[in-house]
């Protein structure tokens, strides 16, 4: 079988296997700028960046309120996770097998960071690409259990403004069917093992800026006026 010409000299530019390997190493490091940190099992964790500009949700949400949300809590979650996983098993995870490798060991100092990092990243991509209408079996199972998507949103309104403090109304896959649940402080569906599909913050820090104690104007608002149900369909499967 006849051999492919070379491209290049044979002795001055020949690639040694350490000049290969380098390649390599920088290949990999290169893909894993374009990885999800959702799929990267290593420290250090960083906050997955905002899918839209800060002024892209008002009026429902403001600019101010996204900046101090998102570049002050949400930020401040992973700073600390990074600090509580140095030098433990906890730095070779993803941030969801953290959430539920410590609610399993009852570290609840890590626990309650790594929640609200993974619960603030669910939340800010549910309104990537702005409001849309939900579709196919996630649809159907919405007009089932209620209704309509009105009738759902009543139901997390309902839900969210009892939570007692801190806290988040979650939407989730029950079988083939939904549930909404309210949720102390950092806790989550995920914890349990459950297919979270929406959580909404009633957090005071989520809204309160720009509805003081309104808590269920605020998830009123966002769930009419944010929510891309395509989006929460497709978690849905």
């Amino acid at each position: 079988m006849a051999q492919t010409p070379s491209l290049v000299p044979d002795a001055a530019s020949a690639m040694t296997r350490r000049d290969a390997l380098a390649l390599a190493g920088a290949a990999v490091a290169s893909a894993a700028l374009f990885t999800p940190h959702v799929a990267r099992a290593a420290a250090p964790f960083t906050i997955s960046p905002l899918p839209y500009s800060e002024d892209a949700l008002v009026p429902t949400i403001s600019a101010r309120t996204v900046g101090l949300h998102y570049g002050k809590h949400s930020k401040g979650y992973y700073d600390t996770v990074n600090q509580l996983a140095t030098g433990k098993p906890y730095a070779d995870m993803t941030i969801s097998e953290i959430v539920v490798a410590s609610k399993k060991g009852g570290d609840t100092e890590m626990f309650n960071q790594a929640a609200q990092a993974w619960n603030h990243d669910l939340y800010w991509a549910s309104f990537k690409g702005g409001s849309q209408k939900p579709d196919t079996a996630f649809a159907k199972a919405v007009e089932t259990q209620f209704e309509s998507l009105d009738g759902l949103n009543r139901k997390m309104v309902e839900v969210g403004g009892k939570v007692f403090g801190t806290g988040w109304v979650w939407l989730v896959k029950d079988g083939d069917g939904l549930a909404v649940v309210g949720m102390k402080d950092a806790m989550n569906p995920l914890a349990d093992g459950k297919t979270t599909l929406l959580g909404v913050d009633v957090w005071e820090h989520a809204y309160y800026l720009d509805y003081e104690n309104r808590r269920t104007a605020h998830l009123d608002a966002v769930l009419k006026n944010l929510v891309n149900w395509q989006v929460v369909s497709d978690r849905f499967g």
